[in-house]
């Protein structure tokens, strides 16, 4: 099969051929129908993430497809089964699998990660029964891939962990794939949204998603800015760029007793570099800061359920398609930003 691969961080990122994945015993093999680019697998690329240590390596965990292989110990899914999983696969037996939490599992495996991921034409999948979702018809597979990280990922933020309800005032820090997810499922949750990026075109994105106002970050300061628009501060903020500099405005842009939600993933910093949350505003405003990784197995069917009512649709995000032989240039291009929307690839 072919398959996007690299033999060292940053290295040169190839289209190979490569010997075809077999189902382990309690898992399957997955024709990859579609998968996403992420800015996580740039990461990946880059050598952010500690679990990458055999090489060649191929990256990717957003993805969507059809059962191609059965594992022997595996009883509820058949070949031809069209599925989803969530990019953290949990073990099943701990006590955070078994209360639903299986984001955070600590024994969790990720496809891309801790093995061979989804920028492949196959892709192999541990403990199938405990982690496949599988896709309502109206739900197709490219909507389905762009579900795997950001748009699960920020649901769960917005349902779950900051609990947005009907009429709060959320700001939305950086508007690519998982910040326009979180303006759509905030905005669809009867929340006013305030989106922040420095690029027009996605901040029209965001208009489309819901966003009740847009501000570029670019134009002068942006606090001030949200300021101007509520004066007490809005309700939740959600950094879903990641930097030192968006995780800290954002806090400052809460009211009293308000709630912030990371989910950007931030670059690993030097000692001392680490202190991006204003403390001393946590402690006399009485702030929640609040971490959110992923979204259980569990949890998928309501947001499915959601798509396919028509209640949000992450589809409208998708911008472009690409195949595998063109995702070395796409992900090299990472390096210097990400382009507005969501970049599905067709292997």
């Amino acid at each position: 099969m072919k398959a996007v691969q690299f033999e060292q961080f940053a290295g040169p990122l190839a289209v190979v051929d490569v010997v075809m994945p077999t189902a382990p015993a309690d898992g399957v093999v997955i024709e990859v129908k579609a998968a996403g680019l992420c800015r996580s697998d740039w990461h990946a690329w880059q050598g952010h993430d500690p679990d990458i240590t055999v090489f060649p390596h191929i990256p990717g965990h957003e993805f969507a497809g059809v059962v191609h292989e059965v594992g022997a110990e595996v009883s509820g899914l058949a070949v031809g089964d069209r599925v989803v999983f969530p990019f953290v696969c949990g073990c099943g037996q701990c006590s955070w699998c078994e209360s639903g939490n299986a984001q955070v599992c600590p024994d969790q495996w990720q496809p891309g990660f801790s093995g061979p991921g989804t920028y492949a034409q196959f892709v192999a999948i541990p403990r199938a029964d405990f982690n496949a979702v599988k896709l309502p018809d109206e739900v197709p597979f490219d909507v389905a891939a762009s579900l795997g990280c950001r748009f699960a990922t920020s649901y769960r933020a917005i349902k779950h962990v900051a609990s947005v309800t009907q009429g709060e005032i959320v700001a939305v820090f950086g508007c690519g794939g998982i910040g326009l997810a979180a303006v759509m499922v905030a905005a669809s949750s009867g929340a006013q949204v305030i989106a922040v990026d420095v690029n027009d075109d996605a901040l029209e994105l965001a208009r489309m998603a819901g966003a009740a106002h847009v501000i570029n970050a670019g134009d002068g300061p942006f606090v001030e800015a949200i300021h101007a628009v509520v004066p007490g501060g809005v309700d939740v903020s959600v950094d879903a760029l990641g930097s030192i500099e968006t995780s800290r405005t954002a806090v400052e842009s809460l009211r009293v007793q308000g709630r912030h939600v990371q989910i950007g993933l931030l670059l690993p910093a030097k000692i001392g570099d680490r202190a991006t949350v204003p403390m001393h505003l946590v402690i006399g405003s009485e702030l929640q800061v609040l971490g959110s990784h992923g979204m259980a197995a569990a949890a998928y069917p309501q947001m499915l359920s959601d798509i396919a009512n028509g209640v949000i649709a992450p589809g409208q995000f998708i911008t472009r398609t690409i195949s595998l032989d063109e995702v070395p240039e796409a992900l090299t291009a990472m390096s210097e930003g990400t382009e507005p929307g969501v970049t599905i690839i067709a292997p």
